[in-house]
């Protein structure tokens, strides 16, 4: 009996497999506040699965987190998903969404519906939400300028087309006013924004204020701090996934993640709730594996094709750009932009450290003489900060070193160059406006 429920099972399970209209259901027997667990459904499913639970007078969405022979862990894509014992939950399969061009302008969800109440979406060519990054061997080489506007930026940690970067900064530093500002860069073909956890409130201002005329060229995916862990975890998958269709069509596209630290911080929800232990800062092992195939997938296409210029946002937690996760972040990306807050206090905005920065292909960008003014300028910065707390005891005294002195001139007027409003023109030619302050 037992090996023809066997044979029985495998047989249902190949015919599901095969895409035929056969629903395949369990019931609910564990209801817990961070997870329900599912019988009649462990053949059937596949870590990552979406199913469909249907509660009082409703039903709602969830998703396989963990799966063994006792039953499947399935946690919800809603925070209150009144779902109670006994609870039908159905097999749907992987989850996927299917971008158009014509998204371009639009608000969606973590699931690629729309929330702007500007009607449907039209419909492409489906994918999957967590595909793997293109063969190394095949990737095009990063080579190209991918100016942004931002004067810092452009002369100190220029970017190329393809190129992944990250910018390091705690909170009220001014991270997502940056991150506006570079969306308006004229490089890109298309633009895919993620705002993961913010505050409602901010997702209208970011779109009437920061995008402005930019939204008609942007999708923006977005999934707020009051949506589950698992909205929050797939939010940064969709962006993604969008911006590989648009990149497979051969555009130029440029992906802003705000934050990188909040994706991680649902993995961390969801890992703990399948039963993983906590490591380093009580992230599970499971986070420092799921962060990398993520930002990899981002980068140059193909030979020919298009590509991903991705730049993530890290909310340092504390001020401390040392934290695991801003560590494992750093340690995969192309370069890193680090904001802090004692150059905000002093009104400097962007409160870009240009001394901690760094794009890792800037020699691509830079031509020789280029290179030689910027390296300039840097040496001339560091030499001032180095001597602030000197300066500040009274003991400097212009004449008694001549390089000093030359920074104690010309590092105010390096900043002012560098300084740019959130509202500001971009600034195309920074370096020779730097030439000119060390002439």
């Amino acid at each position: 009996m037992a090996d023809a429920l066997t044979r029985l099972g495998d047989a249902v399970a190949s015919f599901a497999r095969r895409g035929a209209r056969l629903s395949v259901s369990g019931v609910v027997t564990e209801v817990s506040p961070s997870h329900f667990r599912v019988e009649g459904l462990s053949k059937f499913l596949r870590l990552d699965d979406c199913v469909l639970l249907e509660g009082a007078g409703r039903s709602c969405h969830g998703q396989a987190i963990r799966i063994d022979r006792a039953g499947v862990l399935v946690k919800s894509f809603e925070s209150n998903a009144g779902v109670g014992l006994g609870a039908r939950v159905t097999r749907l399969g992987p989850i996927e969404i299917a971008p158009h061009l014509d998204w371009k302008g639009r608000v969606i969800d973590a699931l690629g519906r729309p929330i702007d109440g500007l009607g449907p979406l039209n419909q492409g060519p489906t994918r999957g939400l967590d595909a793997p990054p293109p063969n190394p061997m095949s990737r095009a080489r990063v080579d190209a300028p991918a100016p942004t506007g931002v004067a810092a930026i452009d002369a100190f940690t220029p970017l190329c087309r393809g190129q992944r970067v990250g910018v390091f900064a705690g909170s009220g530093v001014g991270k997502s006013t940056l991150l506006s500002m570079m969306t308006r860069s004229a490089a890109f073909d298309s633009a895919v924004i993620c705002l993961v956890g913010e505050r409602g409130r901010e997702v209208r201002d970011f779109l009437a204020e920061a995008l402005g005329q930019s939204a008609a060229n942007a999708v923006v995916v977005v999934a707020t701090g009051d949506e589950s862990p698992m909205m929050r975890r797939l939010a940064p998958l969709a962006a993604t996934a969008i911006a590989e269709s648009y990149r497979d069509q051969g555009q130029s596209v440029l992906l802003i993640m705000d934050s990188v630290t909040r994706y991680a911080h649902a993995l961390r929800e969801i890992a703990l709730a399948a039963g993983e232990p906590p490591a380093a800062n009580g992230f599970a092992p499971s986070v420092f594996a799921d962060i990398p195939r993520l930002l990899e997938r981002a980068g140059p296409g193909l030979d020919g094709g298009g590509s991903i210029t991705a730049i993530f946002s890290v909310l340092v937690d504390g001020d401390n750009h040392n934290d695991p996760i801003a560590d494992c972040i750093r340690g995969t990306l192309d370069g890193h932009i680090v904001l802090e807050r004692e150059i905000a206090e002093q009104g400097r905005y962007p409160a870009i450290n240009i001394l901690k920065s760094i794009s890792r292909l800037a020699d691509r960008v830079w031509s020789p003489p280029e290179r030689e003014i910027v390296a300039k300028a840097r040496a001339l910065v560091a030499r001032f900060e180095d001597t602030r707390d000197l300066r500040l005891l009274g003991g400097y005294q212009p004449g008694g070193d001549a390089e000093l002195d030359r920074a104690v001139q010309l590092t105010p007027a390096i900043y002012k160059a560098l300084q740019q409003a959130p509202d500001a023109p971009p600034k195309p030619n920074v370096i020779q406006e730097l030439a000119a302050v060390l002439s």
